[in-house]
């Protein structure tokens, strides 16, 4: 009797969980604030990269410059981004979250978190959460290293 894995089967079950879970935690996100997902989604970019531009976000986003100046054009409106010359080139306009869009993104993934964490807690037994987290590492190397997000160390290898 053979444990091997079908790899096409795996990277198919692999490939439908991380859309669920995408699906899912998107739907988590709109339980907090008025903010669109596409808004959401700006927040965070600029959260992890201030100072991009709009062109920047869209060619990142997969979007139309038009569609990402609409996205913008609101948040800048609800005061969540502020628009500036790059001091390097004053042609180029830096987006940049204001206080109000950091406190925003943050209570997005907060309640994002919150939700995961807890999940965490009432479905897997402490022995399962370690099993989760080794699968994890695994899962990151998939990606490669260009792509890998830091790992907590509660995380690593047992």
């Amino acid at each position: 009797m053979s444990n091997a894995v079908d790899p096409a089967e795996l990277s198919e079950d692999i490939r439908a969980l991380i859309w669920a879970y995408t699906r899912r935690l998107s739907g988590e996100s709109q339980a907090v604030g008025d903010l669109t997902l596409s808004q959401q989604t700006v927040l965070a970019r600029l959260y992890q990269a201030p100072g991009a531009t709009s062109a920047e976000l869209a060619r990142a986003e997969y979007v139309s410059p038009q569609s990402m100046s609409s996205t913008v054009s609101a948040l800048v409106d609800a005061g969540l981004v502020a628009v500036s010359p790059d001091p390097r080139d004053g042609r180029r306009r830096r987006l940049d979250l204001t206080d109000e869009g950091t406190a925003a993104i943050e209570a997005v993934r907060a309640h994002k978190a919150d939700w995961l964490r807890g999940r965490l807690v009432a479905a897997l037994t402490p022995a399962e959460q370690r099993q989760l987290a080794d699968a994890v590492v695994l899962l990151q190397r998939l990606l490669g290293p260009d792509t890998t997000p830091t790992i907590s160390s509660s995380k690593g290898p047992s």
